[in-house]
């Protein structure tokens, strides 16, 4: 394993463009820990709505950037008190939905130092019942990512007034608002760590050195920086990708399932299916667009969409989701 240092960047769309180049052309033999700490901002699952996810009048009141990822899962907050962490690497068929296998590196740092966390839910990493992580993952070409949070001592109230979150989120965890919910890891250190000093402390333990300058690191060449600015012009910087256009639709359907939130969009005229998006924090493989499509010009009757998906792939698109489970909720 080697890790790539971002040079301090702050930016998150030249953050998330770094990520996306090394998990394109890097982890077939290897894998790589990325670091980076973003300035304000929300950083929103690539199912999701946008402008659903965000207080619009917060976050442009105070110059928060709003960026998609390229992962599923829920919109987070970040700011230069939390280190995002990613691991990149060959997906072997099995790592895939096993968040255990990249957060255990990270607990075990924790715990090393006092902080009981532990894995709690389908991805996050918890102390005491209290969110410090949320993880995602991402898989394309033989290659993948899994990446998280690590909030050390972020603006949690600033977290609170820049995401709306979901009313059907919050009632199927059974607590009353997200404050009560998350935690900073410094809250639990007697020593309170600066975001320096615990990225030194997560790299000694992961590369189990004693010195970080021991860390074995890939470092980005000039030939490599040009690649990642285009892909952030291409991508991140665009309101097409970030925000996009929200839908026309007659007919909604959500629910919060134990592997994630489906919310299904449907524009039905004369009993046809004209137009339809799904969104959500699930975690699923492929291009979500592949079911929408499946069932635009589809009659709008349980037995034309049942023999529609017979031979399709579900669980494919929306992970740990049946395809029993999503039909009874389109239906």
């Amino acid at each position: 394993m080697k890790f790539i240092d971002n040079k301090g960047i702050t930016d998150p769309m030249i953050n998330l463009a770094i990520e996306e180049y090394i998990l394109e052309n890097f982890g077939e033999t290897d894998t790589y820990l990325l670091f980076y700490v973003n300035g304000p901002s929300i950083i929103i699952g690539r199912n999701q709505n946008t402008i659903e996810e965000i207080n619009t009048d917060y976050v442009e009141e105070n110059d928060i950037k709003v960026v998609r990822r390229l992962s599923g899962g829920g919109a987070v907050y970040h700011d230069e008190e939390n280190l995002n962490f990613s691991f990149i690497t060959k997906d072997d068929g099995e790592s895939f939905q096993n968040f255990q296998k990249f957060t255990q590196p990270i607990v075990d740092a924790l715990n090393e130092r006092g902080v009981p966390a532990e894995l709690q839910g389908r991805n996050d990493v918890a102390v005491e019942g209290r969110k410090i992580s949320g993880n995602a993952m991402f898989s394309t070409r033989g290659r993948m990512f899994s990446h998280g949070t690590l909030m050390l001592n972020s603006k949690i109230e600033e977290l609170t007034h820049a995401l709306k979150v979901n009313k059907i989120k919050i009632e199927s965890k059974g607590i009353k608002s997200i404050r009560s919910r998350v935690a900073n890891i410094n809250e639990f250190l007697e020593d309170k760590l600066t975001i320096e000093e615990f990225k030194e402390m997560i790299l000694k333990h992961v590369f189990n050195v004693d010195d970080v300058k021991d860390v074995p690191q890939y470092v980005l060449t000039d030939e490599d920086w040009e690649k990642i600015h285009k892909i952030s012009r291409d991508r991140y910087q665009k309101w097409e990708w970030n925000y996009g256009k929200s839908p026309a639709f007659n007919i909604q359907e959500a629910h919060k399932f134990s592997a994630g939130l489906v919310d299904v969009r449907l524009n039905v005229k004369k009993g046809i299916i004209e137009d339809c998006t799904i969104f959500g924090d699930f975690f699923g493989i492929g291009d979500i667009k592949d079911l929408e499509n499946k069932l635009i010009g589809l009659r709008h009757d349980r037995k034309t969409i049942e023999a529609a998906l017979e031979d399709f792939p579900v669980s494919h698109y929306l992970g740990k989701i049946s395809k029993e489970d999503f039909i009874n909720l389109i239906y």
